[in-house]
C-alpha cells in the first residue's frame, strides 16, 4: 500500500507529454478517478473488516462454549477418576477381607478336621472314658450332648465362614464390574475431552488467523484512508493550479502582445523549438506541429510569459518533455524531422493557425477551442 501511495503521488506530480495546462487537467481528472477508486477500495476494505470481525466474534462465542464444555468434561473426568480411585480402594479392602475370610475358613476347617480326626481315632477311648467317668446316666448324656454340640458348632461355623467368603467374593465381583464400567466411562470422557480440546485448539487457531487478517485489513484500510486524504489534498491543489492556468490564459489574451518583428531570436532557438515540436507533436499532422510551435511563440509575444524561446520552453513545469528528459534526449540526437524544422520556421516567422492560444491538450468534455489533429488549442 505504501508503494501504491508513493507511485500515485509520484504520477500526480509528473508532467504529461503536452503543455502544462494539459498536464494539470489530466492530472485532476486522473486524481479524481483515483480518489473515487480509493474511496471504493476503502469502503470494500471496511466491509471486509466488518465481515471478518463478525466471523471472529462468532468464533469467540464458540470458543467460550467449548471452554465451558471442556471445563464440564474435565470436572466429570476428575469426578470419574475419584470414583475409580475410591472403587480401587474398596476393591483392595474387599480383597483383603476376602483373604482374611478365606484364611478364617481354612483355619476353621483345619480345626474341625483335627477334632473329627481325633474323635475318630480315639473314639473307643473317649467312649470308655465317658462311661467310667460319668457320675450318673444323666452326666453321661450331658457329655454325649457336648460332643454333639461341638460337632454342630463346627458345622455352623464352617457354613457361616463359607457364606462370608462367598458374600465377599460376590462383593469383589460386583466392585470389579463397577470399576470396569467406570473405566469404560473414563475412556469415553477422556476421548470427549481430547475431542473438545481439539476443537478448542482449532477454534483458537482460527481466531488467531482472523485476527491477523483483520490486522492486515485494518492496515490496508489505514493506507487507503491516508491515500484518500492525500488524494483529496492533491485534488484541491490541482483545482487551484488549473484555475490559475485558466486565469493566466485569459490574462494572456487580454494583455499586451509584441509583434513578431520585435522578437530577436537567439542562435539555437530553431533547433530547440524543432525538437520540442518533435516531442510534443511528432506523431501529429504538419498543421498540428505548426500549432504547437505557434503556442510557444505566442507565449514569447505575450507579456504574461518569458520573452525568449528558451525562457518559455524551460519555464518551470510548462512542457512535460523538459521535466521527463525526453527533450534532452531529442536535443542530444537531433531527432526533429524536417517537418518539425519547417513548422518551427513557420512559427518563428509569425505564422499561427491557432490565433493567440497559449495552451493545448488532448480533447476532453467541456473544453472548447481549436482542434487540430489530436490536440485542442485554447
Amino acid at each position: 500500500m505504501a508503494l501504491i501511495l508513493s507511485v500515485t503521488m509520484f504520477f500526480s506530480i509528473l508532467p504529461s507529454f503536452s503543455s502544462y495546462a494539459e498536464t494539470t487537467k489530466e492530472k485532476l481528472e486522473k486524481a479524481q478517478q483515483q480518489h473515487e477508486e480509493t474511496k471504493k477500495n476503502l469502503h470494500e476494505t471496511k466491509e471486509n473488516i466488518e465481515d471478518l470481525n463478525d466471523v471472529k466474534d462468532s468464533l469467540q462465542g464458540e470458543l467460550a462454549q467449548l471452554n465451558d464444555q471442556l471445563e464440564e468434561v474435565s470436572e466429570n473426568l476428575a469426578d470419574l477418576e475419584k470414583q475409580i480411585d475410591d472403587k480401587k480402594s474398596e476393591i483392595e479392602q474387599t480383597q483383603a477381607d476376602l483373604e482374611v475370610a478365606k484364611q478364617a475358613e481354612a483355619d476353621q476347617y483345619a480345626a474341625m478336621k483335627k477334632r473329627i480326626q481325633f474323635m475318630y481315632e480315639k473314639q473307643d477311648f473317649m467312649f470308655t472314658e465317658m462311661v467310667f467317668s460319668a457320675k450318673s446316666f444323666a452326666d453321661l448324656l450331658n457329655k454325649n450332648g457336648y460332643i454333639e454340640s461341638l460337632s454342630a458348632y463346627d458345622k455352623k461355623m464352617k457354613d457361616e465362614l463359607e457364606q462370608t467368603r462367598m458374600n465377599i467374593e460376590d462383593t469383589e465381583a460386583r466392585l470389579l464390574s463397577e470399576k470396569e464400567e467406570l473405566d469404560g466411562l473414563h475412556e469415553q470422557v477422556v476421548a470427549e475431552q481430547q475431542k473438545v480440546t481439539g476443537y478448542v485448539a482449532a477454534t483458537s487457531s482460527n481466531i488467531k488467523k482472523y485476527s491477523k487478517e483483520i490486522k492486515a485489513a485494518e492496515a490496508v484500510a489505514a493506507a487507503f484512508e491516508a491515500q484518500a486524504a492525500q488524494e483529496a489534498s492533491d485534488i484541491e491543489a490541482l483545482k487551484k493550479q488549473l484555475a490559475e492556468e485558466i486565469r493566466l490564459s485569459k490574462l494572456a489574451a487580454q494583455s499586451k502582445w509584441r509583434d513578431i518583428s520585435e522578437v530577436s531570436f537567439e542562435e539555437g532557438d530553431r533547433y530547440l523549438l524543432a525538437n520540442l515540436i518533435y516531442c510534443e507533436a511528432g506523431n501529429q499532422p504538419y498543421e498540428g506541429q505548426v500549432a504547437v510551435g505557434a503556442v510557444v511563440i505566442n507565449r514569447v509575444l505575450s507579456s504574461v510569459y518569458p520573452d525568449t524561446v528558451v525562457g518559455v520552453i524551460y519555464q518551470n513545469k510548462q512542457f512535460s518533455p523538459v521535466g521527463s528528459g525526453r527533450l534532452a534526449l531529442a536535443l542530444a540526437e537531433d531527432r526533429a524531422t524536417q517537418a518539425c524544422y519547417n513548422a518551427a520556421d513557420a512559427a518563428m516567422s509569425g505564422q499561427t493557425n491557432v490565433g493567440t492560444c497559449v495552451y493545448f491538450r488532448t480533447p476532453i468534455e467541456g473544453l472548447s477551442g481549436i482542434q487540430i489533429g489530436g490536440h485542442i488549442f485554447y
